[in-house]
């Protein structure tokens, strides 16, 4: 059986964050015939700087780009810092975006989810996310977005949310091309 595989990009770099937390979760509950692998290294991303993007680009961004690229999927799991994504993540969306028309996210799927503690549950990052990947020559899956307010339950074990989560990544995984036509 072919497995789909799924590439995660968590914004929090914290160890134990709601974020990360929640990444982890759908690793461990990934369905039969889905791979979730959490992207590691992005904390080590040289801010991206063309000057050093040429024919040998810093390790780490080689690392990202060979993990993307092989990747049939992306999830982005985010919370939102000041109203938007966290630095981290937006370079590693601009690492992921070059060279400009042929980076690992052109025509790539990608799905953004996330939790935070305010009353709006991250959708401004998500959305930020959205059209940066977009920009970067992504397949933004929009049915995916899942903006969680962690002030109103525990999305790390409130079933619904659960549910929801665990919906957005069938969908990122049944999606194709043909459903965005």
């Amino acid at each position: 059986m072919t497995s789909t595989r799924v590439a995660v990009l968590v914004g929090s770099l914290r160890a134990d964050s709601l974020n990360r937390r929640i990444a982890e979760g759908l690793v461990a509950s990934a369905a039969d015939g889905v791979e979730l692998e959490i992207v590691t290294g992005l904390d080590e991303l040289p801010f991206y700087n063309e000057d050093v993007d040429g024919d040998t680009p810093p390790a780490g961004a080689a690392r990202l780009r060979e993990t993307v690229a092989a990747a049939d999927r992306v999830l982005v799991v985010t919370p939102e810092y000041n109203g938007t994504m966290p630095a981290v993540l937006n370079n590693a969306i601009d690492w992921l975006s070059r060279p400009y028309g042929a980076g690992a996210l052109v025509g790539k799927p990608v799905g953004v989810i996330g939790a935070t503690p305010t009353p709006y549950g991250g959708r401004w990052a998500h959305a930020d996310v959205v059209r940066s990947a977009g920009v970067a020559g992504a397949t933004v899956v929009e049915d995916v977005t899942v903006s969680q307010s962690a002030l109103e339950v525990d999305p790390l074990t409130d079933p619904e949310v659960q549910e929801k989560l665990a919906a957005a990544v069938r969908t990122l995984v049944d999606f194709t091309s043909a459903a965005a036509a």
